[in-house]
């Protein structure tokens, strides 16, 4: 028997970077998996599991759409079974200093990386709860925990996760679920690589950047998706049974454990 085998395990944000990794390593390790993410690529991701005789189920969705994420949770748990894991990995990063950014783009981070956060964890809770048994993980930032010049808006809303996850584990401990949160530095993903400005930008965030108060990465490497969904699997694993309201810092030591 796999590790996961037999577990059912929801990812949001599964179309790229940490949220497909994630999907794969679950599916690699047994699990049948549901697949969702605004972008209809999804399913591409989906028939290339399938291919290697995983279940995998697409779902199309928003999570800042309450009634449609709520249709998606319900045709998961009826296609495969009820809920055991879920991955909230559902994010985007808008850029910009305080003072100057878009409102749309302040209010789209926040509702998507908080609010969706919220809207999916409590559709997946409220039907684990009577099941007294569920695993909860979302992915947040190091970003929660340290100033970033020009990221105010993403900083902002991954410490909303962040906190969310500590009250729903408080909340959700009576019911034998378990709540934790894996916060990556900067990793190896179509988001980070937004952010670069040339083939010199990947030794500039290991190095860091005293203009932008950024420090670098005392392991000397960017992070591999990988990387991040392993740490995803040792929470959502019984090797962690009696860890929950955990942050895991996944980052080579650049936010110096703060």
């Amino acid at each position: 028997m796999k590790e996961f085998g037999g577990q059912v395990v929801l990812v949001t944000g599964a179309a790229q970077g940490i949220g497909a990794a994630v999907a794969a390593h679950f599916a690699e390790r047994g699990a049948r998996v549901a697949l969702l993410d605004r972008s209809g690529s999804v399913r591409e991701l989906a028939a290339t599991l399938a291919e290697r005789d995983v279940e995998a189920l697409p779902l199309q969705a928003d999570v800042r759409n309450q009634a449609v994420l709520e249709w998606a949770v319900e045709l998961a748990e009826h296609r495969l079974g009820p809920i055991d894991i879920l991955v909230h990995a559902a994010g985007v990063l808008r850029t910009g200093g305080a003072l100057e950014m878009d409102e749309d783009d302040w209010q789209l981070t926040m509702d998507t990386n908080a609010g969706g956060l919220w809207r999916t964890a409590t559709a997946v809770a409220r039907r684990m709860r009577p099941r007294q048994r569920g695993n909860i993980i979302a992915i947040g930032s190091n970003a929660a925990a340290v100033p970033r010049v020009g990221m105010a808006a993403y900083a902002a809303s991954k410490a909303a996760v962040a906190h969310l996850m500590r009250c729903l584990a408080l909340e959700l401990a009576p019911h034998g679920i378990r709540c934790n949160l894996v916060s990556p530095g900067s990793t190896d993903t179509p988001m980070q690589r937004q952010l670069w400005q040339g083939p010199q930008s990947e030794a500039e965030v290991i190095r860091g950047t005293l203009d932008s108060w950024r420090l670098g990465i005392p392991l000397g490497r960017i992070a591999d998706p990988q990387d991040i969904a392993e740490a995803v699997a040792f929470l959502a694993s019984p090797r962690s049974r009696h860890i929950t309201m955990h942050d895991l810092r996944v980052d080579g030591g650049a936010t110096l454990g703060a």
